[in-house]
């Protein structure tokens, strides 16, 4: 069985992180969840504006997640070594980036929301007028989201993963109680609608940063971060998050353009169409949640790995994982086709859009294989290895070369909604041959950190 430095076996440490960090994520899930089935009660038009109004939090959570996965690269591996002074540096770099880009994103939403929504829908425009209140309280949350987002990754880097599960709950629970006050009008407030969701989204993300910030600042004894680190200098430590976090960073920017593009293409489709992608989008962050938690736990076990000098475990490692989430994939391919008559029946749509959405959950069924596979991969392994440009240049091919231009051709073409979406879905298969190779050639193994007592220029 194999084992990490400290006894464990690594099958049980991955599951001890992966555990909480899918707890969490299916927590931050159950949030969405309850805004988008209280809001799916309000008809088509309400679950199409929300949808639209959430894009832009889409994308900045991919930017953010770039910054916070590019962070965990680096600090997994020097959490490998137990040189935590460095880790500590390394996310206050981290902490500087979101803080600016939270500032910009909450300017442009708050200041300029009819562009933004006219851009994603043009021809909706019933939609553009009922996302924009939406938008605009929302993009005041944005700086909060920002934050705790980099707290709480700080946090599992060095293997602290049950926090954010207890704040992501604290959340839901306002978050939920708050939507039930305000869109539908209860202890004395007036019914709000698509504005009393936004408000509660809002408090219930300025709770969420608090709590994770009184916990990294006031209770966690291993870390020790502090609000000084993110004026610290970096000096290499900068370069090295420059050089082997850009790359992270700027592959979800291009995931994060994606997915704004698909809305794009997807906001010139009907209404019924807007809102069957919204219940099917639904689906997949359910099943996301354990896949991007069990994706986490791997890649911060890689890092561990590779960071503490015991690439001798790598191969039987990546085998295992490998056998592990295509049996995953398979699984939640599975249970998505059979759930997905049960789960469209929750929200209160037309017969056209349900027709659609018993269209996109087919189609989810067989791309979801994909996803658990590749992702986890190319992702958990590859980029988590140190191999960290290989996943940005793989993901801006297939999105501006294959999967942006096959679904344009096919929207100006007038071809179904489900071959639309199919060619939004297509690089899941495609990537999975990509990544079979990668991963099994294993030369992406790379250790970041640097020597201690060698000057900072030479690398272990």
């Amino acid at each position: 069985m194999l084992k990490l430095k400290d006894g464990r076996p690594i099958l049980r440490a991955m599951l001890t992180l992966a555990i909480p960090i899918s707890l969490q994520n299916l927590i931050t899930f159950a949030v969405s969840f309850a805004d988008n089935l209280m809001i799916g009660s309000l008809g088509d038009t309400a679950i199409s504006a929300v949808y639209m109004g959430t894009q832009v939090q889409t994308f900045l959570q991919m930017v953010v997640n770039g910054v916070a996965m590019g962070m965990l690269v680096i600090v997994a591996q020097y959490w490998g070594k137990q040189d935590l002074e460095r880790i500590r540096v390394v996310a206050g770099i981290a902490m500087r980036i979101v803080l600016v880009l939270g500032v910009v994103v909450t300017i442009l939403s708050v200041g300029f929301p009819r562009e933004i929504l006219t851009l994603l829908t043009p021809g909706e425009k019933s939609v553009v007028d009922a996302a924009i209140p939406y938008l605009q309280i929302v993009g005041c949350s944005y700086l909060f989201f920002c934050v705790s987002q980099v707290l709480i990754a700080m946090l599992r880097g060095v293997e602290n993963a049950k926090i954010g599960m207890y704040v992501s709950f604290g959340s839901l629970i306002s978050n939920v109680f708050l939507n039930w006050v305000l869109i539908f009008g209860h202890l004395g407030f007036s019914p709000m609608g698509i504005r009393g969701a936004a408000i509660a989204t809002l408090i219930s993300r300025i709770l969420e940063a608090v709590a994770a910030a009184c916990y990294v600042l006031l209770k966690e004894k291993r870390l020790c971060w502090r609000v000084r680190y993110v004026f610290v200098p970096g000096g290499q430590l900068t370069r090295d998050f420059i050089r082997y976090g850009a790359p992270v960073i700027a592959g979800d920017f291009v995931w994060g353009i994606n997915m704004f593009c698909q809305s794009m293409i997807l906001g010139r489709l009907p209404e019924e169409a807007i809102a069957a992608t919204s219940i099917m989008n639904m689906m997949s962050n359910m099943v996301y949640v354990w896949i991007t938690g069990l994706c986490s736990a791997v890649g911060i076990i890689t890092g561990k790995l590779v960071g503490g000098g015991e690439t001798e475990k790598i191969r039987p490692y990546a085998r295992m994982v490998q056998g592990m989430f295509l049996g995953v994939g398979v699984v939640s391919g599975l249970l998505v086709y059979a759930l997905r008559h049960p789960f469209i029946s929750l929200y209160n749509i037309t017969p056209t859009a349900q027709g659609y959405a018993e269209q996109l959950m087919a189609l989810l069924a067989v791309t979801i294989v994909g996803t658990c596979y590749q992702m986890t991969g190319l992702a958990g392994l590859v980029k988590a290895g140190g191999d960290t440009s290989f996943v940005f240049k793989n993901d801006t091919i297939f999105v501006f070369l294959v999967v942006l231009p096959s679904a344009w051709f096919a929207l100006v073409s007038g071809a179904p909604v489900w071959v639309v979406m199919a060619c939004l879905k297509c690089d899941q298969i495609l990537k999975c041959f990509v990544a079979v190779v990668k991963i099994n050639r294993f030369r992406w193994m790379k250790n970041l950190t640097i020597q201690e007592g060698a000057g900072e220029n030479e690398r272990v």
